[in-house]
């Protein structure tokens, strides 16, 4: 019986996108580089903040300036993750409803770990007690690094775990563990763009409160 969701963070759970442009921008300027609209960096996150910033610079990984730039992101963003982010409408009475259903929840992020672990403690801490991001020790996703982590830190088993998440890298994740996952529209990826990816139409929801009743089918069908 399916009894843990293991949750993406940015695109899913919470909306991050202003604060992610914001932060790139004052990077950029401070370099004296052309600033990203909001739709590019939606299209460029999804891998980390260090391809982020790869995809928003000239010249990549080539910049010459690359590594001060991202240092410049990370202590931007480390201090205004919070200014403009928000959990998506819907989410925290999804994630009510689930703890009151018993299940195990967790967020596996290809943001930077403190900032997971932040973003977690001020908005999800009531519902969601393992946060795991980016780190030296843990490889990012889609390495299924982070969801095992997850799992061995909620004492559950994988045979009983749904993933849920907004992007390709998430469902390559997913398959690579593997798990079944549920894919969210409303977040940094359209229903098309999933589609194209592979993604199961099947499988995708447009609300939360579609996906609480896609995981109620699933629990009764176990």
């Amino acid at each position: 019986m399916t009894d843990t969701i293991i949750f993406d963070l940015d695109g899913t759970l919470l909306d991050t996108l202003e604060d992610l442009t914001d932060s790139v921008n004052h990077a950029m300027k401070q370099f004296g580089l052309p600033t990203r609209t909001i739709e590019e960096v939606r299209g460029f996150v999804g891998n980390g903040v260090a391809k982020l910033i790869e995809r928003c610079i000239p010249q990549g990984l080539e910049n010459p300036s690359y590594d001060r730039i991202l240092t410049s992101f990370k202590e931007y963003y480390a201090q205004h993750c919070e200014d403009k982010t928000h959990p998506y409408v819907g989410i925290m009475e999804l994630l009510e409803e689930l703890s009151g259903q018993g299940y195990h929840m967790a967020i596996v992020s290809n943001k930077f770990d403190g900032a997971v672990k932040q973003l977690n403690q001020q908005y999800f801490k009531e519902y969601i007690p393992v946060a795991i991001g980016e780190s030296a020790t843990v490889k990012k996703k889609p390495a299924p690094d982070t969801v095992y982590q997850a799992l061995t830190e909620l004492a559950c088993d994988v045979s009983q775990a749904v993933y849920v998440g907004d992007s390709e890298v998430d469902r390559q994740t997913a398959g690579n563990v593997p798990m079944p996952c549920v894919s969210v529209t409303w977040g940094f990826r359209t229903r098309q763009q999933l589609t194209k990816a592979g993604a199961d139409e099947t499988c995708m929801v447009n609300s939360p409160q579609e996906l609480l009743e896609f995981l109620s089918r699933l629990r009764q069908e176990a």
